[in-house]
């Protein structure tokens, strides 16, 4: 996470720190704070290993500049700031570990479906078809006792996939933050804290418990952009359905501020508890804003139905253990977030 965002959260250098499930509490320097040395390492990149990073430090730097105008009392933005803020926080929304590891999550299922389906005795001839390697029968034991493990397989993506995969997601998501009426809430007596992953999403009042939330879906969708201000986008149809055009609503029109409040407090703080991965930041001062009661923390914030499907070793579709076109189509869908993209780095 950015430091220029931390400090909206911070003492100076100090940040209060909770791990999920709020065992362990203590306060750190910022610069520790959110920190993974190496996460966007790309490894004979003709720029340095580091050449996403320096990228990352110049949006960032252009980022910066508008809470502080937001601090400073500039409300409504200027439509060149609010898109830098909507694109911002999409960028927040698929930078961190989590997203990683829901990649992760998503292509160790899609093996583990396609792998265990086939059937245990046709493991080889798998290895063969996508990979085009020939396997012992010993390997072939290892790689179905992976598969088939509740978790899958222990598959991991490198730096460089994700990086193609966030450029792609941020701008899809984009329209979705930025189409939305804005409303900044200001708060003076009451305060925000932020978590690793601090885009809120808010299910629709008549969606059922179950079911799951999406930015397109979205009731609202929360950012707490300091300490002090907290940033709601809100549901956009009724606008759309008065006939609003979307170029007004992007410029900023529909957008107001209101004080903040208690209830609004608790909006966006346990909309940032249910957010977080693994960890909570708050100003020193607001530890006692943090509740004692925590959730356990989250590697994965997706699911897939179907998942826990047991195998016992006998091929359940298709001629010989192959899968059918559709689960085909599926699996290469899957491949594509964890190929070799080789130099497309400088193309995204």
């Amino acid at each position: 996470m950015p430091q220029f965002y931390l400090r909206g959260f911070s003492d100076g250098d100090q940040i209060g720190t909770v791990r999920l499930p709020g065992v362990h509490r203590f306060t750190q320097s910022v610069r520790k704070a959110a920190a993974e040395n190496g996460f966007y390492d790309v490894d004979g990149h003709d720029d340095g290993p580091d050449a996403f990073e320096k990228l990352l430090s110049g949006i960032e730097g252009e980022a910066a500049t508008v809470p502080s105008k937001i601090d400073r009392g500039v409300w409504p933005l200027e439509k060149g700031d609010r898109d830098l803020l909507a694109f911002f926080a999409a960028l927040q929304a698929v930078r961190g570990p989590d997203q990683r590891r829901n990649m992760e999550y998503i292509a160790a299922q899609f093996a583990r479906l396609e792998i265990g389906h086939g059937g245990r005795a046709n493991v080889a001839s798998w290895a063969k078809r996508r990979h085009g390697v020939d396997i012992s029968d010993e390997q072939a034991e290892i790689i179905w006792q992976q598969v088939t493990q509740p978790g899958g397989p222990p598959i991991r993506i490198r730096p460089d996939s994700h990086i193609e995969q966030m450029a792609t997601l941020v701008d899809e998501l984009f329209p979705y933050l930025a189409g939305r009426p804005w409303t900044l809430v200001r708060f003076e007596r009451r305060s925000l804290f932020t978590c690793d992953t601090p885009i809120g999403l808010v299910p629709q009042p008549d969606d059922d418990p179950w079911s799951g939330v999406g930015f397109m879906t979205a009731w609202g969708i929360t950012f707490p952009l300091t300490r002090k201000l907290g940033l709601i986008m809100s549901d956009p149809m009724p606008v759309i359905e008065s006939g609003v055009k979307v170029e007004v609503t992007r410029a900023g029109r529909l957008d107001h501020a209101e004080p903040g409040s208690v209830k609004l407090q608790r909006f966006f703080n346990d909309l940032t508890i249910s957010s977080a991965g693994h960890w909570i930041y708050h100003h020193p001062d607001d530890a006692d804003v943090v509740p004692a009661d925590l959730p356990d923390p989250r590697s994965v914030t997706m699911g897939m139905s179907g998942a826990d499907h047991e195998f016992t070793g006998e091929p359940t579709f298709g001629i010989g253990g192959r899968p059918d076109a559709e689960a085909v189509a599926t699996q290469q869908s899957a491949e594509r977030s964890s190929d070799d993209p080789g130099d497309r780095l400088g193309e995204t």
